[in-house]
């Protein structure tokens, strides 16, 4: 299975401070904003990682990563020369999944569940795509998932009036059929592809799993969420996860 993390975009909602640099970068707890997806990655077993994002910001990106090879990675990466969405993102990753299976997550998305034992339900699924759902309180900015005698029946971007609060977070699991399916889709409203309606392409197909994801999480993509992921990662080592931080030339790892 192939790593996908998504940093590209432009984070309107955290300017003036993303004006001078991607979001991702930006210093949460003890570590980079992009190193806790990245944990996640690892500590999933998943060694090849493809990182998308914006022209004017890979040199930063593949100045902090490298190769990969100090934190026991792989590190492909690739440009989204203009913002059109996150499914137009994952489109760029068709290349480097092949025929494979692919996690992917969204950069901001920082969690404490370990995708392990959900990627290995995954794998038994014959075909088709796995999503993860939090419950939260303000709904309406989020993909929601309306459930029924526990099937997930509609997905709505954004709701006015949301049918749940179960949120689609930015954790997705798909087959290699996704990259068919984002070829055919029409842009939104936004003039981007939506990762909502390739999602719903899966549930019309009768091929869309869901899991509820454990413990906290948050997409970091606001101030207010940006102060609750500092909050929530503080005291939270992601040596646990990623011991490559402990050993080596990273030991005394300091990122700011």
């Amino acid at each position: 299975m192939k790593g996908i993390v998504l940093a590209g975009g432009s984070g309107t909602r955290l300017h003036p401070i993303t004006k001078a640099i991607n979001k991702h970068l930006l210093p949460v707890g003890k570590y980079p904003m992009i190193f806790y997806p990245l944990a996640k990655l690892h500590q999933a077993g998943i060694e090849q990682v493809l990182v998308v994002t914006n022209k004017e910001q890979i040199g930063n990106f593949v100045n902090l990563l490298g190769s990969g090879k100090e934190f026991e990675m792989e590190f492909t990466y690739k440009v989204q020369e203009q913002p059109g969405g996150i499914a137009q993102a994952l489109s760029l990753a068709a290349t480097f999944v092949g025929s494979e299976r692919c996690l992917v997550i969204l950069g901001d998305n920082l969690f404490s569940a370990n995708l392990g034992p959900a990627i290995q339900k995954y794998q038994k699924q014959p075909a088709g795509a796995k999503v993860f759902l939090k419950k939260v309180s303000d709904p309406q900015r989020y993909a929601i998932a309306e459930l029924q005698n526990g099937r997930v029946v509609r997905i709505e971007e954004k709701p006015l009036s949301p049918r749940s609060d179960w949120c689609v977070t930015g954790i997705y699991l798909y087959d290699s059929h996704v990259f068919e399916i984002i070829a055919k889709l029409k842009p939104s409203g936004r003039k981007e592809l939506e990762i909502t309606d390739v999602n719903n392409v899966y549930l019309r197909e009768e091929n869309l799993s869901y899991e509820f994801l454990d413990g906290w999480w948050t997409d970091a993509g606001t101030f207010e969420a940006l102060q609750q992921a500092n909050e929530y990662t503080i005291n939270y080592d992601l040596k646990n996860e990623w011991p490559v931080l402990s050993t080596g030339s990273l030991r005394n790892f300091s990122p700011f």
